[in-house]
């Protein structure tokens, strides 16, 4: 068959790729290469469109102990021998298509992330996007995404620890799922992708390959349209038993010394690992297809090189020691078989039962390598100039403390801040014993590194919408707002992963989006030094009305050295004072308050100032190490009132607090303004604490005193905490049962 140039476009590669592809080869492809460029250079693998923005990034310092991007995730040290393992991706696509698979594999490739690497995972967490809850087919993605995620990650036995699950209307097509696995090593036992040593044998390990999944990196890199479903074959199936006998068929061959290099396969299955692999050790490999295990009869080349079958590795040994990982491999009851061999020429020479199926260049296909690179024009969005018409003197103040109250109960229904039991009692969160958060919750999962003496703070965080009003400054709250979690849990922040979730690249302004966003991420990371670690892009996010809202979401560790110094969120008994650390601002830009009550889509940013703000988490983290605070909890989505109310829900407690400001009453209480945390303290120590803040010049307000059950704003009574937990508690399950 003669290749054209309308047979790459077919497989969604541009007129001017193709004709590079065949200067890089020096003929015209056939058509299995095509396929392999098509795959490799498509933007989930190559990051095309966003790679050269990517590098702007901090990526180095601090406690990295590889580089950004060099392994399947990022790898930082936390003293005493060990290494924590971390990164987040997205399963977009696949769940919006198949919500149950396409889930759930994205939790079992996360995993595979992290234990390609030697590390046993023991945390996960995630970030959820989806339409309006009162919508049928948002609840039908709801309750398949979140069916997904519980399946696998509770049968492959990692606790679901934290994680953030928001409704908006444009994630109405298309929801965003992204999914964080975070794991322990012991840093003299890590292993890398590289492929190296001429002769060395090349194993495939895990689970048969099939059909699933063929093309899934190329249709990841295409808007989702109605006629999507018809690529339904593109997202794969998992199996969590498989993949838990996986995890520990490779930490137990890890603990031999016959392993070279191991990298699991993900996107574009085989031919990913393959290129990879020997692009990074600058080698090439020798495969004989037909030696894959299959579950399927007759596949072709090109089938087996770009099938994202689940819960597959590809492993190079150590010539002579087969026997060490076949003896493995057959003791866990799992599919090895040697199929190749590393060569010295840096070529990828694919063979079916002896016939040259396709030969290709291995460092032309990656990133970093021959894969095209490119830097898209952008414009400010028009949408923005209405951002800056916005006049909050427009709307009007609540009036009194009824008003105040009637809004409240309104806010604390709403879904983006309702208790979403519905969704986390369907996860395992305390297989293994680690997570810390049953009886003492705090704004960042805390779980125990059992073995090394000390505790991981995690966490998911991105306010989207704040990054909507103003790509810069939004993303930066989203780091800043990670780091605040981390902080106010008792742990340092060390290092993020991100997941970057945008529309169209080609659309200029969601160029800008992404563009903008990525700077203030840098910047805030820099702030805090906190290293981007790697991570993953997603674009074409789209819904039949434009993109998404942008959603650079923050996957942030941080270490407790000490788990004594866990700092929970809720309030110890009554009598404590309550404070307000930072300073209250006359803002309600951007709030869930202005965008769900008042129906106001364009609005500014919340208030927030990068140095402020680290100011801010240096005095809350100096609190907490000289055990000067009892409770600390950030000020997020729903302002003031909603953390004190959570601040109560755990024990049943209550609060009596006073405005005593002169600013809007809805900014007070319900503004979003960033910098602020809500501590408390026992009476007997509150001159202490207003001593130390001072001596900080830290901006503080005593805000009242803990109750034994009453809320009362303002001296008047608001019933119980009780009746306000039960609004809190059964929101989003009364919504979907009443639609």
């Amino acid at each position: 068959m003669e290749i054209t140039v309308q047979h790459a476009k077919e497989l969604r590669l541009t007129a001017e790729e193709f004709e590079l592809i065949k200067q890089k080869l020096g003929r015209t492809p056939n058509f299995t290469e095509l396929c392999i460029f098509s795959a490799m250079w498509s933007e989930h693998c190559s990051y095309k469109n966003s790679i050269k923005w990517l590098k702007t990034l901090p990526r180095d310092g601090g406690r990295m102990l590889v580089a950004a991007g060099e392994e399947n995730a990022g790898l930082m040290d936390m003293g005493g021998g060990y290494g924590v393992v971390f990164k987040i991706e997205s399963h977009n696509h696949p769940s919006a298509i198949e919500p149950f698979q396409g889930a759930a594999t994205g939790v079992g490739g996360i995993q595979r992330d992290i234990f390609t690497m030697g590390a046993r995972p023991i945390a996960s967490l995630n970030s959820l996007r989806f339409g309006n809850l009162k919508d049928k087919k948002t609840q039908r993605l709801l309750a398949g995404i979140v069916h997904g995620i519980g399946h696998y990650g509770n049968c492959f036995g990692v606790p679901t620890v934290a994680g953030e699950v928001y409704f908006e209307d444009c994630y109405h097509t298309n929801p965003l799922v992204n999914a964080m696995s975070v794991g322990i090593v012991e840093t003299n036992r890590t292993v890398s992708a590289t492929a190296e040593g001429k002769g060395n044998p090349i194993f495939f390990v895990g689970s048969a390959t099939g059909k699933d999944g063929i093309g899934g990196a190329s249709f990841a890199s295409a808007n989702i349209t109605e006629e999507s479903t018809e690529e339904l074959p593109a997202v794969q199936v998992g199996d969590p038993f498989q993949e838990k006998k996986l995890l520990e068929a490779c930490l137990e061959v890890l603990r031999t010394d016959a392993v070279v290099g191991m990298q699991d396969m993900g996107a574009a299955g085989i031919i990913c690992s393959t290129a990879e692999m020997s692009a990074k050790g600058g080698v090439g490999m020798h495969i004989d297809l037909e030696k894959v295990p299959t579950r399927q009869k007759n596949m072709k080349a090109w089938e087996l090189l770009l099938s994202e079958s689940q819960e597959r590795m590809l492993l190079v040994a150590h010539k002579g020691k087969e026997d060490q990982i076949l003896e493995v491999f057959e003791k866990w009851d799992l599919p090895c078989s040697e199929i190749g061999y590393v060569t010295d020429d840096g070529q990828l020479k694919f063979y079916m039962n002896g016939e040259l199926e396709a030969d290709v260049p291995a460092e032309e296909l990656v990133l970093g390598g021959g894969a095209p690179q490119y830097e898209r024009e952008y414009t400010r969005p028009a949408y923005l100039d209405k951002v800056a018409a916005f006049n909050q003197d427009s709307i009007e103040d609540l009036k009194d403390n009824a008003a105040i109250k009637t809004a409240a109960e309104n806010l604390i229904q709403i879904p983006n801040i309702a208790n979403k039991r519905w969704v986390t009692v369907q996860y395992d969160s305390m297989v293994g014993t680690a997570n810390t958060q049953t009886n003492a919750p705090s704004d960042a999962a805390v779980v125990l590194a059992k073995g090394t003496g000390k505790a991981l703070a995690v966490t998911t965080d991105c306010n989207s919408r704040y990054v909507y009003a103003d790509p810069f400054v939004g993303a930066e709250i989203a780091v800043a707002e990670a780091a605040r979690n981390i902080v106010c849990s008792g742990g340092e922040p060390i290092g993020v992963t991100n997941c970057l979730n945008f529309g169209n690249p080609y659309d200029p302004e969601v160029y800008y989006q992404f563009v903008k966003a990525v700077q203030g991420m840098g910047e805030a990371c820099k702030k805090f030094n906190t290293p981007v670690t790697g991570g993953n892009v997603s674009f074409y996010n789209q819904n039949p009305s434009g993109p998404v809202y942008p959603t650079p979401t923050i996957g942030m560790v941080g270490i407790l050295d000490d788990i004594t110094n866990k700092m929970s969120l809720d309030y110890k008994k009554a009598g404590d004072k309550i404070y307000l650390i930072g300073t209250p601002k006359n803002d309600i830009g951007s709030s869930e308050y202005l965008h769900k009550l008042q129906k106001v889509e364009f609005s500014n940013v919340p208030s927030f100032d990068l140095d402020e703000e680290y100011t801010l988490q240096q005095v809350v983290a100096g609190l907490i190490k000289n055990k000067q605070i009892s409770s600390a909890h950030d000020i997020s989505e729903g302002g003031l009132m909603i953390t004190l109310l959570e601040k109560g829900f755990n024990r049943n407690l209550g609060f009596d607090v006073q405005n005593t400001t002169d600013i809007r009453k809805d900014a007070f209480w319900f503004g979003e303004a960033q910098s602020r945390v809500v501590v408390s303290v026992p009476a007997e120590a509150s001159e202490t604490l207003e001593a130390a803040l001072k001596a900080q010049s830290a901006s503080f307000t005593l805000l009242g005193t803990v109750t034994e059950g009453s809320v009362t704003i303002d001296g008047v009574n608001w019933d119980s905490i009780q009746d306000w937990k039960e609004k809190y508690d059964t929101a989003i399950e009364n919504l979907i049962a009443e639609n």
